[in-house]
């Protein structure tokens, strides 16, 4: 008989494949929990900085007041990270898994912490914090960066036990889960920030396929190592060879060769998405979604290689969107709550937009990236942002220890987190695994990856992923 790493290689596909995820309303509440915890911990204060130096500074709202202490041991900064971890990163674990079935009670519960904690910090403090600037939107976008990045870390480990629920798995052909917006998530961060939104050059399409030449290399590494693991791959998800790394490589080669002004790039991402959806409708879902495979490389990677057009237009309407609502003249000179309302009043319009096409051309598909899919993509990113910027109500709204780590090293993070999971899906039967082992080994992890980023972090390491 012949001995492999995973022998249960097959069971662990079977029971990723094959789902029709949960409602949108059930997501959208899922991610507002999120964004409410970062806004809770923000409330409760006491943060630990790394400077220049490699000094972590302590931070500590004491009434109206800031105290700063700046200390080279790491009594502060691991109490910091650890409270962090107990605050965000726990409670979001939680609401994965054991208390799914209390998502909306959750958000109701946890927006009036937050509302609560606000009536007594404006006791002290009105209006807009007085005791320091409000957090800028680079920053607003780093903690919806790292927030999709905890989503993701905590997310691929989790799917494969059966403590995670099905409805929260990537879905098999329509329909809409927690999962299902990973890689659009990605794509819509990066392009919000992109130098391309910030309307500066960018270089000409040699240097574009010089920096896309990590994303090639990372992605031939996974395909690599998984295939010699012997390791589980749902195939329907991008196809035999495709991966995650290269859609980002295929979108970051095709905007490299079709460089135009922010300002065109709404038109542009509007008529790819036009032109994909009517070739989508016209047969082509019906290719995607079968189970027909031929000979050749396209075919076998037939999800990864066509879904990049849909990804390719929800960058460049992502581009067009940072540029309008953060970038342009105009935007510079109006108020934070200005900003916040433009950002909620966009996300609403694409959330009529999604349930209208949703309904009436296409249901939505991750599978196929079509335009439904996009939409909602953009809608439910731009509230959770939205929800971010909201941190400019709350005093002393620094980012918290954990969140800066992960931003500095968004690379690391992802990384170690694919290595941490695929040894704890070869050592461990994940899906026999009992419902407490299963908690146990997620926070183990959890913890552990937070520990060991922090600690990079403390240590001066930077490793940027865009």
């Amino acid at each position: 008989m012949d001995s492999t790493l995973n022998p249960n290689k097959h069971l662990k596909e079977e029971f990723v494949s094959n789902l029709d995820g949960s409602s949108i309303l059930e997501i959208a509440a899922l991610l507002t929990i999120v964004p409410l915890l970062v806004l809770l911990r923000y409330s409760i204060g006491f943060h630990c900085r790394i400077d220049d130096n490699g000094k972590s500074i302590s931070l500590k709202k004491n009434d109206d007041e800031i105290d700063i202490v700046a200390s080279r041991n790491w009594k502060d900064y691991t109490y910091a990270i650890s409270l962090d971890f107990i605050l965000i990163v726990f409670p979001m674990l939680l609401f994965f898994t054991v208390l799914s079935e209390w998502v909306y009670q959750g958000v109701v519960l946890l927006s009036l912490l937050l509302l609560a904690l606000s009536v007594t910090a404006k006791r002290s403090s009105s209006g807009l914090q007085r005791g320091g600037e409000s957090l800028s939107f680079r920053a607003n976008v780093s903690s919806y960066r790292v927030a999709l990045m905890l989503i993701t870390c905590l997310c691929i480990l989790a799917v494969d036990f059966t403590i995670f629920p099905r409805r929260y798995a990537k879905t098999e052909t329509y329909g809409t889960s927690l999962m299902d917006l990973g890689v659009g998530s990605f794509v819509m961060a990066n392009a919000v920030v992109s130098r391309q939104a910030r309307d500066v050059s960018s270089g000409n399409w040699i240097t574009g396929l010089k920096a896309t030449a990590p994303l090639l290399l990372l992605g031939f590494i996974r395909l690599v190592t998984t295939s010699g693991v012997d390791y589980q791959v749902h195939v329907t998800e991008y196809g035999q060879h495709w991966n995650f790394f290269f859609t980002l490589a295929a979108i970051s080669i095709l905007t490299s060769f079709v460089n135009i002004p922010a300002k065109y790039c709404g038109i542009l991402g509007f008529a790819v998405l036009a032109g994909y959806q009517t070739w989508l409708v016209s047969g082509l879902n019906t290719y995607l979604l079968s189970n027909e495979r031929g000979t050749n490389i396209i075919s076998k990677n037939k999800e990864g290689v066509y879904s990049t057009l849909g990804y390719w237009g929800m960058y460049l309407l992502g581009v067009h969107l940072g540029y309008r609502l953060f970038y342009a003249k105009h935007s510079n000179t109006r108020s934070t709550k200005s900003s916040i309302a433009r950002v909620f009043l966009a996300s609403l319009l694409l959330w009529i937009v999604t349930l209208l096409v949703d309904n009436y051309v296409e249901r939505i598909s991750r599978r196929t990236c079509n335009m439904p899919y996009v939409t909602w993509v953009l809608a439910q990113d731009l509230q959770a942002l939205g929800m971010f910027m909201l941190s400019s109500y709350i005093p002393m709204n620094k980012l918290s220890s954990l969140e800066e780590a992960i931003d500095q090293n968004l690379l690391a993070t992802f990384l170690l987190a694919n290595v941490f999971t695929g040894v704890v899906n070869l050592a461990v039967d994940t899906i026999f695994a009992s419902p407490l082992s299963s908690l146990v080994i997620l926070t183990t992890y959890a913890f552990a990856l937070s520990g060991i980023i922090g600690t990079i972090h403390l240590s001066g390491f930077r490793l940027k992923f865009w």
